[in-house]
């Protein structure tokens, strides 16, 4: 192990569980001053005009920085630009296209990876573009996505951005009905698919799911990957292989000339009620907070090598796998399998392998490896790792310091972000050169952002005060403009709370010492699984549908592994009875409909809920019951009786 590897990047205070950057790391940061943070609040809007500037190639510069028609916001306003420009042409035009831009590690180890240069996807995506067009996409038309972690998912990304036709990716995994409500309320015209892929050595079939879910849909082709060799249906006349497709298609095509506030893409979210909504994300502001969170938060430099292990059907993938590396010339890793397989040390061999210097992964998956055993990681040498990230939910103390220790070497920053699929970027963490570093605390504010703590009347609450968590004007760039075609949704979620004055994040929190914020849990009925949003609505919609029940309440279960889990309170209809089988049934019965990452861990089989004289249910009172914490007033129940009978069937103890 070389001293440049071996190097410390940290240092802990000794009165304190904090570290902050050593001297060294502060040479190499971006940023090492906290004067940012000064200079970039008295005029915000300044700070994300001068990067947007430095950072990006624009067309055309805009006439008016930033308007704020609450609750409505554009950025750079008229100025022009191209996402798939930015992310590539520029590189290439620039002498760098030789550089590795993406890295891709099949599931199967007797699979080879592939190691694409700048030059060699910026090829593949201009064919591809040519592809989209010969089937008759323009600027304007929606894509859909369905595809797993191959190199196909970023080529037609940045395909679809450079034609000026937005792109609606749904995460592999989603059933068919989930991916066809989505294809319909974007209204996509193309569909972007594969045979199948592989998942703890099996090859699973997405073809077939591809195919329901295009049905009552306008999707007129769907293009098709192959990946597995899967023996899958072909519609003549809707479906084509992709590889034929790019046999035959142009070399060369112009980037569309796009205006900041065009679309860019939609990304459906779970919220409140059982549909999903469709996050609105436009180009030049999305772009510009990608590019430089990407660039300070990960403090990217030539020679790293970037693993952000989310999927790209979620918003993480979307901007710290994709554009946010691409738009900084930066090498990214994606890797196809299950984190496990065939071992619990393959994220650690892959890192080992491949030098990589930057990793950025969910709390779930640091508590699973964690649970694995340290013999796993101490299998490998991960000296070249340099900066740790989590995403996606509050990450607990052991799992922070285990994370620290086992995989950073006790040498590397720990950079834990909040954001959201809204928010674009990640909003609120610690600098690496700035710090400071604390298990539990996400960290600052980014600079040219500020967020609050608030009190329901809208007071900012003093440190260590638990409140509802806000962001204040001006609001970032990357920020989301709408839910599509329903703006009604979009100003009662994000903006009714306080009167249109501040985004609402409906997630909890309190401020803590040297500025910092710590993260609690939803305000709503969202839950925060394996840091993945997931509606108890959506959830309670799928196990209604089933034929046995007559109506459910979900409610979220802290979990050792994912966070929380999804646990239903069900009653089934007269005639029906309960047994190990109807649970499992049900449970099953979620995944075909939501897809498996949806399916609650346990069905609770109850003759009757709690409600309150309106008859609303009161699901403060059902999560209660699962962490035996004190169950608060019952007396605005219209059936108060009914606790005491979940209290035995949940095997309540109460607080103590």
């Amino acid at each position: 192990m070389s001293d440049e590897k071996a190097h410390k990047w940290i240092v802990k205070d000794p009165e304190e569980e904090i570290w902050w950057p050593s001297e060294e790391l502060k040479k190499a940061a971006w940023v090492s001053d906290e004067s940012i943070y000064e200079e970039a609040r008295e005029d915000p809007v300044a700070f994300w005009e001068k990067h947007a500037e430095e950072g990006l190639d624009w067309v055309e510069k805009w006439s008016k920085p930033y308007d704020w028609d609450p609750p409505f916001m554009k950025w750079f306003l008229n100025g022009k630009i191209n996402a798939s420009y930015n992310c590539l042409d520029r590189h290439v035009k620039e002498g760098r296209g030789d550089k590795t831009a993406l890295i891709w590690v099949p599931e199967p180890t007797e699979h080879d990876p592939q190691v694409i240069s700048y030059e060699e996807l910026y090829e593949k995506v201009q064919k591809f573009a040519n592809v989209l067009k010969s089937l008759g996409v323009e600027k304007g038309d929606k894509v859909g996505i369905y595809l797993p972690m191959i190199p196909e998912a970023h080529i037609a990304m940045l395909a679809c951005s450079r034609i000026g036709a937005p792109h609606s990716v749904v995460f592999s995994a989603f059933s068919p009905e989930s991916l066809n409500v989505r294809l319909q309320d974007a209204e996509a015209k193309v569909l972007i698919t594969a045979d199948g892929y592989y998942r703890r050595g099996k090859k699973l079939d997405l073809k077939d799911d591809a195919d329901e879910g295009v049905e009552g849909t306008g999707v007129e082709n769907v293009i098709v990957v192959k990946r597995t060799g899967l023996d899958v249906n072909m519609v003549e006349g809707r479906d084509h292989w992709w590889h034929e497709l790019m046999e035959d298609a142009e070399a060369e095509c112009e980037p569309e000339v796009m205006d900041s506030e065009d679309l860019l893409f939609l990304l459906y979210t779970s919220g409140t009620t059982g549909k999903p909504k469709g996050v609105i994300h436009t180009t030049g502001g999305y772009l510009t907070q990608a590019y430089l969170t990407t660039k300070w938060v990960f403090n990217l430099h030539d020679d790293d090598v970037h693993w952000c292990t989310a999927d790209i059907g979620w918003i993480t993938g979307h901007t710290y796998t994709c554009y946010g590396p691409y738009l900084n010339c930066a090498t990214t890793l994606i890797y196809e399998g299950a984190p496990d397989y065939p071992e619990l040390n393959r994220m650690w061999q892959i890192v080992e392998k491949y030098d990589v210097t930057v990793f950025y992964t969910a709390p779930t998956l640091i508590r699973a490896l964690k649970k694995g055993g340290d013999e796993w990681p101490e299998k490998h040498d991960l000296s070249s790792l340099r900066i740790l990230g989590t995403v996606g939910e509050p990450i607990d103390r052991e799992a922070w310091l285990w994370y620290l220790n086992k995989i950073g070497g006790g040498r590397c920053p720990i950079v834990d972000t909040w954001w959201q699929t809204e928010t674009g970027g990640t909003l609120i963490m610690s600098l690496p050169g700035i710090g400071p570093f604390i298990p539990t605390v996400a960290g600052r504010n980014f600079p040219g952002t500020q967020h609050e703590v608030l009190d329901k009347e809208g007071n900012v609450l003093e440190e260590g005060e638990e409140g509802a968590l806000v962001q204040m004007p001006p609001f970032a760039p990357g920020m989301l403009r709408g839910v599509y075609k329903n703006p009604e949704r979009y100003e009662k979620t994000y903006w009714s709370r306080y009167d249109d004055k501040y985004y609402f994040t409906s997630d909890a929190a309190r401020k803590t010492k040297h500025n910092c914020i710590r993260i609690g849990g939803r305000m709503d009925d969202v839950m925060q699984v394996a840091g993945h949003r997931l509606s108890t609505a959506e959830v309670e919609d799928a196990i209604n549908r089933h034929e046995a029940v007559l109506e459910s309440a979900v409610v979220p279960e802290p979990h050792e592994i994912k966070g929380e889990v999804p646990v239903a309170y069900t009653i089934l209809r007269k005639g029906e009875e309960s047994s190990e089988d109807m649970e499992k049934e049900i449970i099953s019965h979620v995944g075909e409909v939501l897809g498996p990452t949806s399916k609650p861990a346990r069905i609770i089989f109850v003759d009757e809920l709690p409600k309150t004289r309106s008859g609303k249910i009161m699901r403060r009172i059902l999560r209660s019951l699962l962490t035996d914490e004190e169950l608060g007033d019952i007396t605005t129940l219209k059936n108060p009786e009914s606790v005491k009978t979940l209290e035995k069937i949940t095997g309540y103890k109460g607080p103590g």
